[in-house]
Parts: structure tokens; sequence; C-alpha cells
């Protein structure tokens, strides 16, 4: 199983970036997909996460109300669209899948994870 996480960048606050996550050997349908990010000296954390059958949806408070996440199925892929960028934003971006579960926000619960991509929010 593969995921290649995309899209990061030096972006300023403010700023917009949208990442992607592309999985292959698998067919999405029965995964979890979740975006976890690893701030500079600080643990993984999951930011978010959709379902599934993308019913269902998870945003940590930190980026709620900035953030879209979303799929296609066709191409399995996931997005994750991050808008009025901040500082705090900043950090590795890893997707990771997991199956039996709605959703998935914590990282013992991951079955595989992406690469990850750097995302950096500064002046």
């Amino acid at each position: 199983v593969q995921l290649q996480a995309s899209g990061g960048g030096l972006v300023q606050p403010g700023g917009s970036l949208r990442l992607s996550c592309t999985v292959s050997e698998v067919t999405l349908h029965y995964y979890a997909i979740g975006w976890f990010r690893q701030a500079p000296g600080r643990e993984r954390e999951g930011v978010s996460s959709i379902s599934s059958t993308g019913g269902a949806t998870y945003y940590a408070e930190s980026v709620e109300g900035r953030s879209t996440i979303s799929r296609d199925s066709a191409e399995n892929t996931v997005y994750l669209q991050m808008n009025n960028l901040k500082p705090e934003d900043t950090g590795i971006y890893y997707c990771a899948i997991a199956s039996g579960i709605p959703i998935v926000v914590v990282t013992a619960q991951v079955d595989y994870w992406g690469q990850g991509t750097l995302v950096t929010v500064s002046n």
C-alpha cells in the first residue's frame, strides 16, 4: 500500500494550500482517511479525517472553519483545502488510512502512513 502526499510548500500567513493524498493498491471505499500534522518538537496530531463513504468528517479545533477535507473515489485521492493559514499551521502533514473505524484521528488507529509533505507558513 502506498500513500503519496503532495501540495505542501511555503506560504505567507493568510494564504491557502491544497494537500493531496493519492492511495494505491487498496480501494479507499473501505478506509477512513486522515491528515495528521507534526510540528517541530511536537507529537503528531490528527487535524482532519473523512469516513469511507464521505458522509462524516472531523476537524481539529485548530483548523475548523479554515479547512475542508474531501475525497475523490474515482481517483482514490483525498484532499485537504486549507485557507487563512497561520504560522502555527507549520509542520509536516501526513495522510493515513485506517480500516474498521469511521474516522481516524489518533496515530494508534492508523494502518498505513504516507511520507509527509512540508507546510511552512511564514513571511
